[in-house]
This record gives C-alpha cells, structure tokens and sequence, in this order.
C-alpha cells in the first residue's frame, strides 16, 4: 500500500505534473481458473488520483463486461491498493478459522464437513473457503498476509485477527504430520507413508508454501520413508524435496504404505 505513490513520484522526476497518471487496478485471479476469473470477474477494481485515468479505465471494462453487469468499483489508489490485501487476508482468515473448528470437532465427536455445511448455508457466510485441511499455501494468502502485517505495523495499527492466522496456519501445516504419527501409535521410524497430493492446491502445478512440504520434513526427521503423487506437481515438487519416492498414479503409491 502506497506503491502507486512512489511510483508516481519517480515518473513525476522526468515528466510534468497533469501529463501521466498512475493507477492501481490489482488482479483477483485464482491459479487453475486464471482464463475464467479473467473473462468472467466478481467485480474490477480501479484506484485513480484523477478523473483523466478514471474515465479511461471505465471505457476499458465497460464495454466487454457490460453483458454480465460486473460491477466496478472506482476508489482512491490506496484503497485499490489495500482491497487487494484484505480480501486475501480475509479468505486466509476463513481457511484457518474452520481448520481450528476441525481440531475442535475432533474433540467433542462431530463432524467437520456437516458443521462447514450447516455454517455456509447461512448466506452471510457462504460456503467457499470452509474445507477444513492442511493449511493454506500457494503464491497470493501468506504473501498478502505478510504484506498486510507489514503494512500495518508501518503505520502503527494493530491487526490481531491477521497476526493470529498467520501464525496458526503456519503451526497447523506441522501438526498436520503428528496426526499422521498419532495414527500409528507415535512412531513412523521405517514407516512408509503415502502422501496424495502435494501442489497448495488443484490444477495447479505450483508448490510455493505447499502444506505438503513441512508434512513431508516433518514425518522424515521422524524416520519415515514417503512416497508421493501429484497429477500436475510433482516435476516441481522433486526440485523441493529430497529422498522421496515419486509415483505417477495415486493407486501404485498408496499400495502396501502404513498411511
């Protein structure tokens, strides 16, 4: 938040002011449906300082988005700026908050997907992002988590509710491969386990931040021998880890593992 403003102020070293505009108009596209979220967005986004780079925006969404009534949003460039952080942070939040209900249901004998069922239905919830997992991944949630953070402590605000997902999702990710030990009773020294999936999520080949990572270490420095399979990551994921046993169909890997 606040880069529009350096970058105007180097574009505005060598030319006049009222002769360039900079604006924020930041992407809301999820990996694997990239070409849909483009065609087909929730809504556009434009942060402007001035009604020259306003109209220009408008016109460039207007009329291919008219048919689907997109709705724009048009705001200062530093709300655009921040819009794009808090969403994230707050689908971030949701992940982590129905991953603690987990834990919790598993406590008190219930279940986890009926409870994320009866919640999302209500409409002010809604049911997307409530599937209870490993932990969240990928290129855009701890990144704009952090930059969230970052940016708030540049400023002096205090924002606990980011701060504590951040760090309960990085300790689910690990505690994750001692639910795995618990299931065979404690210990997986010369175990071999099987682990199906290993990108932070599907149709995607990408594995930065992926929850298998700190499973896979974990379970390792604890004696256990993994094999894994991923349709799409596993190219990437063998640059990552080391002294695992790739399979490239789920069934082959899973046959005679302990887990």
């Amino acid at each position: 938040v606040g880069t529009g403003d350096i970058v105007h102020k180097i574009v505005g070293s060598t030319r006049k002011a009222g002769t360039f505009s900079v604006a924020s108009n930041p992407e809301f596209l999820r990996e694997g449906v990239a070409i849909r979220d483009f065609l087909e967005p929730d809504r556009v986004v434009i942060g402007v300082e001035d009604k020259f780079a306003e109209e220009r925006l408008v016109a460039l969404y207007r009329v291919p988005l008219e048919s689907q009534k997109t709705p724009i949003v048009v705001t200062r460039r530093r709300t655009s700026e921040l819009i794009k952080y808090a969403a994230n942070a707050f689908l971030a939040t949701k992940i982590t908050f129905i991953n603690e209900m987990a834990d919790l249901c598993e406590q008190v004998g219930s279940n986890v997907g009926e409870l994320a069922l009866g919640m999302g239905l209500d409409k002010r919830i809604g049911t997307s992002f409530l599937n209870a997992g490993p932990g969240y991944g990928g290129s855009c949630f701890p990144k704009d988590t952090m930059a969230l953070l970052r940016t708030a402590q540049d400023y002096g605000v205090s924002v606990r509710v980011v701060e504590e997902t951040v760090t309960a999702n990085e300790a689910r990710k690990r505690r994750m491969a001692l639910k795995v030990m618990d299931a065979l009773d404690g210990d997986v020294q010369g175990r071999t386990i099987a682990v199906l999936g290993l990108t932070f999520k599907p149709d995607t080949d990408d594995m930065r931040d992926a929850p298998s990572v700190p499973l896979i270490e974990t379970l390792q420095r604890f004696g256990a021998q993994i094999r894994a399979y991923d349709p799409v990551g596993a190219e990437n994921a063998s640059r990552i880890l080391s002294d695992v046993e790739f399979h490239d169909d789920a069934y082959e890997c899973a046959r005679g593992a302990d887990a």
